[in-house]
């Protein structure tokens, strides 16, 4: 008989046991990650095998059921999220990105400037993870703060709560999809209702917060980034808005706008093209037939990632391609191996039993899954500061779950969980030191601004999410 049966056979069936080995593996994990600063791919490694060896799986399937969710995971999830980086480098190292900037900013008056660098974010943050968008984005809000005469908040905080909700809430971002594939979640179904999340979302938290943030904390923006920047640019205007100096982008032949945007935008396209031929089209239909096939994460990120080579890379030529594609795969490492691991603590939860005991828990309980799913991400989002951690974990505490649920409640699983992940970004959090330093603020400063717009993305995110499982 399978290893894996027995191990669930063997199992033992005190509720509390379980239970405690669950706590028990999560504490490990936090305090690994939180006080010795270990990798959480060590973390997570060593917190599912003290998960089995807490609920009495024996050591030699733990390994089994540990590995065998590595593999389906770095399998199912890794190939998009390398996929994803190698359209992500494609876009910056094009100019592609630029272009996006230049465009939507350079046509914003200064009323609506927020509201264009908050369309900047969520475009730029949709095939790149937030570490990398903000890299990029930073020349474009100190350039664009100084021209406009507007408050570095208010330029800044819209553009990093389109960056930050395009991360917990819609794919083809890797947060997203991480837990579509754990959760078995439906495609299409998440992916429109993760855009009618996000869209309210990032007005909420990014150009309405930002007019507040921007009278508790007033900086101006460095004199960073300058060269070359009030010559014409491209299309004719200054090149001053867009970001880095006219003269370094006038190197590669952009892409035009058009071009760009509709490159970005394929993968989803493709995804919902998937989504209404199966809501619209028999199942014996050859048109539905070849939109699932097109409409798959790995195959629609694969032409995306072809078409943007032949598109984005038009001005870099055959060698520069090759070398942007190349260059995009090692700043991943880390990534991929945390969100297989998370897959390997995921498996053991589930062969432990754990997840079914939690699963009949709550379905006896009458308490609402969503907020419970937000809740899990949160708290682990509190103790490890990462929201990949957050994803993966949550994403495999509340696997059980989704066999009681429809698909319209389990897609809002996944947005409940991504909408968690991002819950007030703190002092354990990468991504707090980051923007503290790029934007010159004090810890006290940059609670009350990017703290504060990361609490409101996931609040007001739950809410929505609530507000749609009422509706669907």
């Amino acid at each position: 008989m399978n290893t894996l049966l027995l191990a669930a056979e063997a199992a033992p069936s005190s509720g509390g046991r379980l239970i405690a080995a669950a706590l028990i593996g999560i504490a490990v994990l936090v305090v690994l990650i939180t006080r010795f600063s270990v990798h959480p791919f060590l973390g997570l490694t060593i917190g599912s095998l003290v998960v089995a060896a807490v609920a009495g799986m024996p050591m030699a399937d733990a390994v089994t059921s540990y590995t065998k969710g590595f593999g389906s995971t770095a399998a199912g999830v890794g190939t998009l999220i390398a996929l994803g980086a190698m359209f992500g480098k494609l876009l910056a190292d094009s100019g592609g990105a630029d272009r996006i900037v230049d465009t939507l900013v350079g046509r914003a008056s200064p009323r609506t400037l927020p509201w264009a660098m908050a369309a900047v974010g969520a475009i730029i943050g949709l095939p790149m993870f937030f570490e990398i968008g903000l890299v990029l984005l930073m020349p474009v809000i100190f350039l664009v703060a100084r021209r406009s005469g507007l408050s570095l908040i208010r330029v800044g905080i819209p553009a990093l709560a389109g960056l930050s909700a395009m991360h917990g809430l819609v794919p083809p971002h890797p947060g997203p999809l991480v837990a579509i594939d754990a959760l078995k979640a439906n495609l299409g179904i998440t992916l429109l209702f993760g855009v009618l999340v996000a869209i309210p979302t990032v007005a909420i938290a990014g150009p309405l917060f930002a007019r507040v943030a921007a009278r508790w904390v007033d900086v101006p923006a460095p004199a960073l980034f300058e060269t070359g920047s009030d010559e014409p640019g491209p299309d004719g205007g200054s090149g001053g808005t867009g970001g880095v100096g006219t003269a370094t982008r006038l190197e590669v032949r952009r892409p035009t706008f058009a071009t760009t945007l509709a490159t970005v935008l394929l993968p989803v396209a493709l995804m919902m093209g998937k989504a209404l031929a199966d809501i619209f089209l028999g199942a014996d239909s050859p048109v539905r037939g070849a939109l699932d096939f097109v409409g798959t994460p790995l195959i629609a990120l694969l032409i995306a990632v072809l078409v943007a080579m032949a598109t984005l890379g038009r001005g870099m030529g055959l060698k520069g391609v090759g070398r942007s594609v190349e260059s995009s795969l090692p700043p991943i490492a880390g990534i991929l191996l945390i969100v297989a691991a998370g897959g390997g603590f995921k498996q053991v939860l589930v062969d432990t039993q754990i997840g079914a005991l939690i699963a009949g828990w709550v379905a006896g309980s009458g308490f609402s899954v969503l907020i419970l799913a937000w809740g899990v991400a949160v708290l682990i989002r509190l103790a490890t500061g990462s929201a990949t951690v957050a994803t993966v974990t949550a994403s495999g505490i509340l696997a059980p779950l989704v066999a009681n649920l429809d698909p319209a409640t389990t897609s809002l699983l996944v947005l409940a969980i991504g909408a968690g992940s991002v819950f007030f970004s703190h002092v354990n959090d990468a991504g707090f030191w980051l923007v503290k330093e790029y934007f010159g603020l004090s810890v006290g400063q940059n609670i009350k601004t990017w703290s504060v717009m990361e609490t409101l993305i996931s609040v007001v995110g739950l809410g929505f999410v609530l507000l749609l499982s009422v509706v669907v």
